[in-house]
């Protein structure tokens, strides 16, 4: 048994950069037929393209589209089921961190966190389901972050969302058992990604990206950060009949940082 996607589509959000940029080639790799989701029509361009110079037999598009609006994500997966044919594998990837002290989140950026990081994946998932459930085969793999086990002081909005998409994981994962639909999460800590790159702009420091990352990496227990690689790489083993009996389980992918299992 391997980890062929052969025949499979799977639709990525957030999928022009970073860990979903990773995951998509991957997916790619393994023969399935993969579409991308994201805002900016520019970088899902760029990554449409550089996906498809991946080696592998599968086939890419790119669909403009803002996850927070209802009906954008209607037309989004209606045009990927029109391309491609029914969703059998998801992934719930779109989201930025957004972390302040509690006294200073304004009701606006509850919802559109809760927008972002919750609704779009309930909002997908219920769309991609039916016919998931007709073949007797589906995976949804919800990315999350490491917050949402472990909250601390000044994490929300994000680590409320986070905390919400881990328990929509269990729901789903108990649903979806009888119908070969599996539910997993992963759980994300600090990955050499975009987000890394903005923050390292944020702080206005001295030392060059490389440097930035290093330094920090040497913070965490494993002495570095983690690669988008690594974590596409346990993604595509959960998508594949290799994960045919994973279900309902928050995997930390952080290098050993959450003080939780």
């Amino acid at each position: 048994m391997d980890t062929s996607l052969a025949n499979k589509t799977a639709l990525i959000t957030g999928g022009s950069l970073g860990l979903g940029l990773a995951m998509a080639k991957h997916f790619y790799g393994a023969g399935a037929k993969v579409a991308i989701l994201a805002r900016r029509p520019e970088p899902l361009i760029q990554a449409a393209e550089e996906i498809a110079q991946h080696h592998g037999d599968g086939d890419v598009a790119h669909f403009a589209c803002d996850v927070t609006d209802p009906a954008a994500v209607i037309t989004a997966h209606n045009a990927v089921v029109e391309r491609f044919g029914p969703v059998d594998i998801l992934v719930n990837n779109a989201g930025q961190s957004a972390a302040k002290p509690f006294s200073q989140i304004t009701d606006e950026e509850w919802q559109a966190d809760l927008d972002l990081k919750l609704m779009a994946a309930i909002r997908l998932t219920r769309l991609v389901w039916p016919s998931m459930q007709a073949k007797k085969w589906g995976r949804v793999l919800n990315l999350l972050n490491v917050y949402a086990k472990t909250p601390d002081a000044n994490t929300a909005p994000t680590s409320i969302s986070r905390a919400a998409g881990m328990a929509l994981t269990k729901v789903l994962s108990a649903e979806g058992a009888a119908d070969n639909i599996l539910v997993n999460a992963l759980l994300i800590g600090f990955l050499e990604s975009d987000q890394i790159r903005r923050r390292h702009v944020a702080s206005g420091s001295n030392d060059s990206l490389e440097d930035f990352i290093v330094k920090a990496g040497e913070r965490l227990p494993m002495g570095r950060m983690g690669r988008a690689e690594e974590c596409a790489d346990l993604a595509l083993f959960l998508a594949s009949e290799r994960g045919s009996y994973i279900t309902g389980c928050a995997i930390n992918m952080d290098g050993g940082l959450s003080k939780v299992v």
